[in-house]
């Protein structure tokens, strides 16, 4: 792993400061009504004062976090600065309180989770190397916890590298806990993100067809008029040729205007009645036509199964997703790839199934998260990051489907099954 990608330097990473400044109060006040009950109510001593003087320094560091830095989100470096500065400050006060036999020392292994949450994994190793130095010192070296000299309390040494054994266990956990969780919550949410951008892109060349139409419409009568007036200034003019081949040539590309804008009127009324229902056995065909036009292998569709003959709405989510799917087996198939088609009044099938090197076990039970990739040697040149696999399970699922994939099908292959209910769709 290299520097960039250790401390993610081309990632846009940031921490809210607002969060951070409450956060911080409430460890500063805590800390405060912490130590009083402790000196005053236990009547348990230990240097008060250097304990609020620790403190005080803290709350004029966030108050200069709050009042001072005009940004919104603090950049990695500089939010990992005043995490660094809380680890010393709460390291201070444990040595002055008994190090880490102070109940207080778990809270240690804060400003790490914190960091592994938000920031890069680089800072979060740096803020945990140090945090388990100075739960390393503060286990040996520290005043005595108040009430130990009165012999109120007293443990051995073995319980007390037992409580740092924990700490670090807790510290170590978690923080790997947070780095995953949050790399898996961006990973996702920038696939998300990616999954909008297709939806929204279909839906605006879908909407596209409707404006054309809604053009050619508007369009017809001007150029109508336009026609009607330059016949009637070529019956004026007579034979002038000075403007006779100019008049001729207006009419001529009037005429072909409208001829275009008729054909793109015509073409959008086939569109939205072809949009608006289709049998699932068309929208395979159509889709298999368009990788035949690219492709030399065999697709073949079955489809003597298909008893309900159902048709459905031709959403773009259906259609992208299936290309998907479809799209996926003709690339990693040797020359075949067989779909099926399964229909009847309790269950809509599809099958799709290739004979390519099928589904590689490190990723069989990954497939349909994003960003993953298989180590296969097989599969290495074709294969993607699975963004394509997550973007059409979603959607598909989004209109009902289930989805399972197989490693191996009856061709050897890959096997990815659709399935729904025919409860989901309207029957023609």
């Amino acid at each position: 792993m290299n520097f960039s990608t250790l401390f993610r330097t081309k990632e846009n990473l940031n921490l809210d400061k607002s969060t951070l400044t409450i956060l911080r109060y409430i460890a500063i006040f805590g800390q405060f009504i912490a130590i009083n009950i402790v000196f005053f109510y236990l009547d348990l001593k230990f240097p008060i004062k250097v304990s609020y003087f620790v403190i005080f320094i803290g709350l004029l560091t966030n108050l200069f976090l709050q009042f001072r830095v005009k940004v919104n989100q603090l950049k990695d470096t500089y939010a990992s600065l005043f995490l660094l500065y809380d680890l010393f400050q709460l390291s201070a006060l444990l040595y002055l309180t008994g190090g880490i036999l102070n109940p207080f020392s778990i809270l240690m292994i804060i400003p790490t989770i914190v960091s592994s949450t938000f920031l890069s994994m680089g800072t979060t190793i740096i803020l945990g190397l140090i945090t388990s130095l100075l739960l390393f010192v503060i286990s040996f070296i520290h005043l005595p916890l108040p009430g130990l000299d009165s012999n109120i309390f007293s443990v051995p040494n073995y319980y007390t590298i037992g409580i740092l054994i924990s700490i670090l266990i807790g510290l170590i956990f978690l923080s790997y806990f947070g780095i995953r969780f949050a790399g898996e919550t961006k990973k996702r949410s920038e696939a998300l993100n990616k999954l909008q951008e297709v939806i929204s892109k279909e839906y605006e060349l879908e909407s596209l067809g409707g404006q054309a139409a809604a053009a050619a419409h508007s369009l017809g009568t001007p150029l109508a008029t336009i026609s009607v007036v330059a016949k009637e200034l070529k019956k004026e003019i007579g034979n002038d040729k000075e403007y006779s081949k100019d008049i001729d040539l207006l009419i001529s590309q009037t005429k072909r205007c409208s001829e275009i804008l008729k054909k793109i009127s015509k073409k959008q009324i086939e569109e939205d009645n072809f949009l608006s229902s289709i049998m699932f056995e068309d929208l395979l065909q159509e889709i298999i036509d368009s990788f035949k036009e690219t492709s030399s292998k065999y697709i073949d569709l079955v489809v003597d199964n298909d008893e309900n003959k159902i048709s459905i709405r031709r959403t773009p989510e259906i259609i992208y997703g299936l290309r998907n799917f479809i799209g996926n087996a003709v690339k990693f198939s040797k020359s075949k790839v067989l779909i099926s088609l399964k229909s009847d009044k309790n269950i809509i099938e599809i099958k799709i199934n290739d004979d390519g090197p099928g589904i590689p076990e490190d990723i069989i039970q990954k497939i349909g998260e994003p960003y993953i990739k298989s180590k296969s040697k097989e599969l290495s040149s074709n294969s993607g990051l699975g963004l394509g696999s997550f973007l059409g399970k979603t959607l598909l699922e989004r209109q009902g489907a289930k989805l399972t994939f197989k490693k191996n099908g009856d061709l050897g292959g890959a096997l990815v099954i659709l399935s729904w209910s025919p409860n989901n769709f309207f029957n023609s």
